[in-house]
């Protein structure tokens, strides 16, 4: 294990390999790699295409522009790569606007990466999914038992929110507050993969986006129609003040003030890009924010003001 020499070019992956406690063994990171704060001093290796800093819907236009041509919306710097020498990088095939993909690595380093690194490939659909990659990342780094131990203190944990839930009088299929999870706000997007399952650990029932499957498009007949309890606004890469700046073309919409959440001022914003976007260690955290946003009154995990706030 002492001759790693890791890069990851993928955020949750990056998270992984620092709760596997082989911080000490990454060389590189994506761009995007930003947890925990310490990684910042490596190099990063890959580039986005697409500025980010436009709006919602310029992103959007950006993105399908890109996806058109069949290319991906990151950029690799091979040389780079080439210079740290890495013996293993961390990839995904899951999304090719979540992370650098891995036809992207693949051709790097059969062009140019004179280490030959091995590529570990993640592909994360859903909360099981999501364990799988932990156990991967931990045998192909040569850590299982650490991966074992931090999966069940993983599970454990949600397990401990799931069954605090069920012990409560208004935890029954009959009572669940409906919850709409909002991934993407201009065009509206709902949010699937993991989050349906999250929705229903915190003790919520979901109503848009499937688990294990893509986040799908959301049209505002679909939400208006459904009018849910809540509604959960988590933006694939935006942070809680991003996010507050672009939620202006949902209150410029007359339909938006029409909603029972938003009359019952259960809106909330979140960290979309730290927590629910990320499949990697912190999911734990995203279940717990989404039980402090349903049950004030039953979980207070200290998120507030860090991971969500009211709109």
């Amino acid at each position: 294990m002492s001759d790693l020499r890791i890069v990851s070019l993928i955020a949750s992956a990056t998270e992984i390999v620092c709760a596997l406690g082989l911080e000490d063994k990454l060389v590189g990171r994506s761009h995007e790699c930003d947890f925990p704060e310490s990684l910042l001093s490596l190099p990063a290796c890959s580039t986005s295409k697409v500025d980010v800093n436009s709006t919602s819907r310029e992103i959007d236009t950006q993105v399908k522009s890109i996806l058109r041509e069949a290319l991906s919306v990151y950029l690799v710097d091979d040389k780079q790569l080439d210079e740290l020498k890495p013996t293993h990088i961390i990839t995904q095939t899951q999304c090719e606007v979540c992370a650098v993909s891995l036809k992207d690595v693949e051709q790097a380093v059969c062009e140019i990466i004179g280490s030959k690194p091995k590529i570990i490939a993640l592909e994360p659909m859903d909360l099981n999914d999501i364990w799988i990659d932990i156990a991967k990342v931990g045998r192909e780094l040569g850590v299982v038992e650490r991966a074992e131990n931090l999966i069940a203190k993983l599970r454990k944990r949600l397990a401990d929110i799931q069954n605090k839930n069920n012990r409560e009088d208004r935890a029954t299929t009959q009572n669940l507050p409906t919850v709409a999870c909002v991934e993407w706000i201009d065009p509206l997007m709902a949010a699937g993969n993991w989050v349906p399952e999250m929705v229903e650990i915190a003790g919520g029932k979901n109503v848009f986006g499937k688990a294990g499957e893509h986040s799908p498009w959301l049209s505002w007949e679909e939400l208006q129609q459904a009018d849910p309890d809540f509604i959960v606004v988590m933006p694939c890469g935006f942070d809680l003040k991003r996010t507050r700046q672009e939620m202006q073309v949902l209150l410029d919409d007359s339909r938006w003030a029409k909603l029972s959440a938003v009359r019952e001022l259960n809106v909330y914003l979140t960290d979309g890009n730290q927590y629910f976007n990320r499949p990697g260690p912190r999911v734990v955290e995203s279940v717990e924010i989404l039980a402090e946003i349903l049950f004030p009154n039953r979980f207070d995990f200290r998120h507030e003001g860090s991971g969500w706030e009211v709109f």
